[in-house]
């Protein structure tokens, strides 16, 4: 399942060319890092992210990445889970965890003055890792709490069953949360390898920002991430191949409304149409109430209260992926016509639209630059996918070069609405199902 991580960096690099200059910088042990230097305010931000994330669990191990990530906090060294968050907030740090199936990412938040030693604290959570009995269930209960839940969201039923006939026996078609059972069987033992598959010098990428120098940070890394392995225990899953065929899978579920879920063949940053789906994806179903697909299927005929699309642009695959819900007797329709307006695109779009889609996504990069932290996760996220140091200084030519006859063909070559796979929860009328 591709979670929205990637997707949120993609939005998150949005920056007037002319507000950053990117440092790169080698620590002395051989971390590099991407740093902007603000000395305005005496405060520092680090956005670290471990390649691989969810995706490196174990088999039969599922949900491990995601239980030992959550328990980092939980104590360290000498200090328990209580010692340790007290420490951290004695020196008016922040230190956050969290993981998808594309990465573990780690937010470091400290005053000048006590960046040391809060880069002490964070360093011992990720070589020294406490996994106690007590915080080990505590979090795993919580873990199970969420499970459950998901049994019971529409939403989230929906999601699962798309993601497993996207992405077959990949890492990406299953919960990063694991299942009750999967989760109740992890040992510490468990949690420690997993923290091995992960947490390791070879996997991660470094965004800094704020009132640190070249000279400053290189130290600092070496610091935090010295004492880690030089190389993780596993390699990197191998890419994901999309599985959907067109049709639509039915889930049977007692509500006066469907949740429909949809995804079709993606599209890699790599590729050379990619800035034309971006903006094709834009005027289909990702520019909220001036898309198409909200035009005809919410403003036009009233069927769902929202309608969308996104570009879901994982690391090891892609999907073009988006979802609705409407009542149960208008469900027949309104796929008929997500389905029509996919295969729409391929016939062109309006001078309007196009520009109308290019003013916004190169409108917006100013409202996206707004403070240390945002700046130290756009620079992480630029090397973990792959973009250029000077990318925030082409993107906006590169939006602004996408023709009409551009979103044409990307939309003749990924838009096909035989290739769009749709899951619906609900009790939908004047659907016909296929469950291959």
């Amino acid at each position: 399942m591709i979670r929205a991580a990637i997707a949120t960096i993609l939005t998150l690099l949005a920056l007037p060319a002319h507000a950053i200059e990117i440092q790169d910088v080698t620590s002395p042990g051989g971390i590099k890092a991407w740093l902007v230097q603000d000395d305005s305010i005496p405060f520092v931000a680090l956005d670290i992210q471990f390649k691989g994330g969810a995706s490196m669990d174990a088999e039969g191990k599922r949900g491990a990445t995601n239980l030992m990530t959550a328990l980092l906090e939980e104590g360290a060294g000498k200090r328990d889970s209580t010692q340790f968050a007290q420490a951290v907030e004695d020196l008016g740090a922040r230190l956050s965890f969290d993981t998808d199936d594309d990465t573990l990412s780690i937010s470091f938040r400290a005053l000048s003055e006590n960046r040391d030693q809060a880069g002490d604290l964070l360093a011992m959570a990720l070589t020294q890792p406490r996994f106690d009995e007590t915080a080990v269930q505590r979090v795993r209960s919580q873990v199970q709490a969420v499970i459950r839940s998901e049994a019971t969201d529409p939403n989230s039923i929906a999601a699962k069953e798309l993601a497993k006939q996207a992405w077959g026996n990949h890492p990406y078609a299953t919960s990063l949360n694991g299942t009750e059972d999967s989760v109740a069987q992890l040992t510490r033992q468990d949690l420690v390898a997993a923290k091995n598959r992960v947490l390791a010098r070879d996997r991660v990428v470094v965004g800094a920002s704020g009132d640190i120098s070249a000279q400053e940070l290189g130290p600092l890394l070496d610091r935090i991430l010295g004492g880690l392995p030089a190389q993780a225990t596993a390699p990197l899953p191998e890419k994901a191949e999309l599985q959907v065929a067109g049709g639509t899978t039915v889930i049977d579920w007692d509500s006066p409304q469907t949740i429909v879920s949809f995804a079709g063949p993606g599209i890699g940053i790599e590729d050379p149409d990619y800035f034309a789906a971006f903006v094709a994806n834009h005027i289909l179903g990702g520019g909220g109430f001036s898309s198409r697909l909200m035009t005809e299927v919410r403003e036009k005929r009233g069927l769902t209260y929202g309608v969308g699309t996104v570009l879901a642009t994982g690391i090891f695959g892609q999907s073009w992926q988006g979802g609705m819900a409407g009542a149960n007797e208008t469900t027949g329709q309104a796929v008929d016509l997500i389905k029509q307006e996919w295969a729409g695109m391929a016939d062109g779009v309006t001078d309007k639209e196009l520009n109308d889609a290019k003013t916004y996504l190169t409108g917006e990069y100013p409202l996206r630059f707004d403070g240390n932290g945002r700046i130290a996760a756009i620079m992480a996220g630029m090397q973990l996918i792959g973009f250029p140091i000077d990318y925030i200084n082409t993107r906006n030519e590169k939006v602004e070069a996408v023709t009409a006859e551009d979103v044409a063909r990307v939309s003749k070559r990924l838009l096909d609405p035989e290739q769009l796979r749709f899951v619906l929860v609900g009790r939908p009328e004047g659907i016909e199902t296929s469950q291959e």
